[in-house]
């Protein structure tokens, strides 16, 4: 097998790779300036608070490293046309319903805007969406959903489950972020499908069942890694085996084994440490607010039973407690949209590069087995010719030996016969031919049956007549489909090669491209981090500076002398005694 070639199977004009006149060698798109879409502040249909007008741009980051889109001038509806527009488009969920329109029960559907376009769809059908890119283009990483409702969680809520508040606002998120990916990423927004997706004009079902997704084969694997719905592919592809994901390479590539490697590593981490402690961080601060929601309440009652300037200042430090909570609840609020949130989106992403890379296995397994099938074939050709050899060479030995024995024989053999010899010929004849059963038996049953002859043999006559005992004939048919076999599997290999290539080149320009976008990412989660926690402090601070001022207006204590009659060192008594008593003892 020849090496592979490191080229970006990407060029920088974004076409669809899925054309009708593609090549599975040659079509290709630019991916390399690819970033994080972005993802603008959340609708105003969301209970969450205000933000201020500083407040950061929301996940996920647009990178340093953005490239502005090429403009097409080919469009395919309006949708294309919106998308790539050369401005900073953005997709919008505004609201999530529920409705039972053509449903026997109630459902959730999310509003989408796209431009002046407005797509009624609910969560199923943003997994279909999906799960058909990932076939339509089985090469590209497809931004993942946020994850289905657990078990617990319909066993907590019962049939609340799918109307729970804090779910749908997350899954409005999530599924903004999972479309404006999509918008972004130079081949998945050329597709139709998706435009059509954000169409209101158009039913998911109908999108279902005409092309491509109509055209989907059932198997990926037996289809080009171009374009899977080609029906002009070659029939070649049937040849081709279907591998388990778990069948071993006598030669893997080592760049995709490094990747597979970091991936499982970059899951294990997510997964395991970063999630559990994220958990733990939301619940002991969620704790931690509503303490202070207690606190806060409790003070405020106890002012009430005060009088002046400490009722004053009591219910001021009530006040700086009630900030706190509205704070603290603020920074979880923040904490889960713009860390804990993207966390779990990257682990799906994990899980997703790692079917990617499985799908890659399989097609370099597809590879070695087209080619050992294809060896094995030859070695059978090469038997059976070899044996036709063998066959040729034998037959004109013997013919060459009964012509010499017909040379040999006397001449004089009609003329110097005597009658008895004749005589003798003609009985031993007519004994030969009596052994064998004439093709076409005459009615007499003594004619028809072989001195010596029982059912077992005239069955055996019967059996050998109606099949094609011919050495010589089969072995030359099994050469003619050998070599059919053989041309069928050159066909394979040939396929096959270009589809590998195709499938590492595209797969490695597609894991470059995440890997800046997961840097992107990565520096805004901990920049809107920090800035979460700065802004929860400014707050704090604002409350308790106003609540110690009021606290600064309590009257010194009663028994406490004047301040500038006390000591003669000229010590500043600006604060109270905390050890002074009410009798000033």
């Amino acid at each position: 097998m020849e090496a592979f070639e490191d080229e970006n199977p990407f060029e920088s004009e974004p076409v669809r790779i899925r054309s009708p006149h593609s090549d599975s060698s040659s079509s290709r798109v630019d991916i390399s300036g690819m970033s994080s879409p972005v993802i603008g502040s959340q609708s105003a249909t969301l209970k969450s608070p205000p933000t201020s007008p500083s407040r950061r741009s929301a996940f996920p980051s647009p990178g340093s490293h953005r490239q502005p889109q090429v403009n097409k001038s080919d469009f395919c509806c309006g949708r294309d046309h919106w998308l790539h527009s050369g401005e900073d488009v953005e997709i919008l969920i505004t609201d999530a319903l529920k409705t039972s329109v053509n449903s026997s029960s109630p459902y959730i559907t999310y509003v989408i805007r796209a431009g002046n376009a407005e797509a009624h769809h609910r969560y199923s059908e943003f997994e279909s969406l999906r799960n058909n890119l990932a076939k339509l283009y089985p090469t590209i990483i497809i931004p993942p959903i946020p994850s289905k409702q657990t078990i617990g969680d319909y066993a907590v809520k019962q049939a609340k489950a799918k109307e729970d508040a804090a779910m749908i606002a997350r899954r409005k998120r999530m599924l903004q972020t999972f479309l404006n990916r999509i918008a972004r990423h130079p081949i998945l927004s050329n597709e139709h499908v998706f435009h059509r997706f954000l169409d209101g004009e158009v039913s998911w079902t109908e999108v279902l069942n005409s092309p491509p997704i109509s055209l989907l084969p059932k198997n990926i694997l037996k289809a080009p890694s171009h374009n899977p719905t080609d029906q002009n592919a070659s029939l070649a592809y049937a040849a081709l085996a279907n591998p388990s994901p778990a069948h071993p390479l006598r030669r893997p590539d080592q760049r995709f084994l490094d990747s597979e490697v970091f991936t499982n590593k970059f899951a294990a981490q997510l997964s395991g440490p970063m999630e559990k402690v994220t958990r733990r961080t939301i619940k002991r601060w969620s704790d931690y607010a509503q303490d202070h929601a207690e606190l806060g309440a409790t003070l405020n009652g106890f002012s009430l039973n005060e009088t002046g300037q400490l009722s004053t200042a009591i219910e001021k430090t009530g006040q700086a407690i009630d900030a706190t909570y509205m704070s603290t609840t603020k920074l979880v609020q923040d904490f889960e949209q713009d860390w804990a949130e993207p966390l779990h989106e990257y682990s799906q992403f994990a899980s997703i590069i790692k079917k990617l890379l499985q799908y890659r296995h399989q097609k370099h397994v597809q590879y070695e087995m087209t080619q050992d099938g294809l060896e094995a074939k030859r070695e059978q050709l090469e038997d059976l010719e070899k044996s036709e050899r063998e066959a040729r060479r034998l037959e004109e030995a013997l013919s060459s030996g009964r012509a010499s024995t017909i040379r040999s024989s006397p001449s004089q053999g009609e003329e110097g016969a005597t009658e008895e010899q004749v005589a003798d010929e003609n009985e031993a004849r007519r004994q030969d031919q009596s052994a064998y059963l004439p093709p076409h038996p005459g009615p007499n049953p003594v004619k028809r049956r072989a001195p010596g002859m029982g059912l077992l043999s005239a069955l055996s006559y019967t059996l050998h007549g109606m099949m094609d005992v011919d050495p010589e004939t089969a072995r030359r048919n099994s050469i003619s489909k050998t070599r059919e076999s053989i041309s069928q599997l050159e066909d394979a290999l040939h396929l096959s090669t270009q589809d590998l290539k195709y499938s590492s080149s595209t797969i490695q320009a597609d894991l470059d491209r995440f890997q800046r976008q997961k840097v992107a990412d990565l520096r805004q989660m901990t920049i809107s981090l920090a800035e979460s926690h700065r802004d929860w402090c400014k707050k704090n601070l604002e409350a308790w500076e106003e609540a110690k001022a009021e606290i600064a207006k309590i009257p010194d204590h009663p028994n406490r002398l004047p301040e500038e009659t006390t000591g003669t060192n000229g010590a500043s008594h600006g604060r109270r005694d905390s050890m002074a008593t009410i009798n000033g003892q």
